[in-house]
């Protein structure tokens, strides 16, 4: 028969595998505050579009009647 094997870990070993743990766990927690920021940035992008493409259409709308009114004048005797 075959020996059985040793499942025992050395303290050592246990205590660099706590630290990778604990590493890993810190490293979840930045990567989890760093996509809030990310997304909270993202919504207020997303909302100064929205604004900056309102403004945009405004802009374009009196440009287009300024241009009509201009034709108008033109066209008047």
């Amino acid at each position: 028969m075959s020996e059985p094997y040793d499942y025992s870990i050395t303290s050592q070993a246990l205590a660099d595998l706590e630290q990778r743990v604990e590493q890993l766990t810190e490293h979840c927690v930045r990567l989890n505050e760093e996509n809030r920021a990310l997304q909270r940035q993202l919504q207020q992008l997303q909302r100064e579009r929205g604004s900056l493409i309102e403004k945009h259409e405004l802009a374009k709308n009196r440009v287009e009647a300024m241009i009509q009114r201009l034709k108008a004048m033109e066209d008047a005797p």
